[in-house]
């Protein structure tokens, strides 16, 4: 697994305005890291790039 220190990460494009209630998403090599904003400490889901692509292909709203 990739280190926390060495990821990448981006903010849910639907967070709201207050910042409270955010993704966030961390692409590595062979793997998507899920995380929610609040507590970036804890624990993260980490998906293959495939479950991650079909995941947002079949729509998550």
């Amino acid at each position: 697994m990739t280190p926390r220190s060495e990821l990448n990460w981006c903010k849910s494009s639907y967070s709201g305005s207050e910042g409270d209630s955010c993704v966030e998403v961390a692409h590595a090599p062979g793997a998507v890291h899920v995380r929610d904003s609040k507590t970036q400490d804890g624990p993260r889901l980490v998906v293959s790039p495939g479950a991650w692509r079909e995941f947002l292909r079949r729509g998550w709203r």
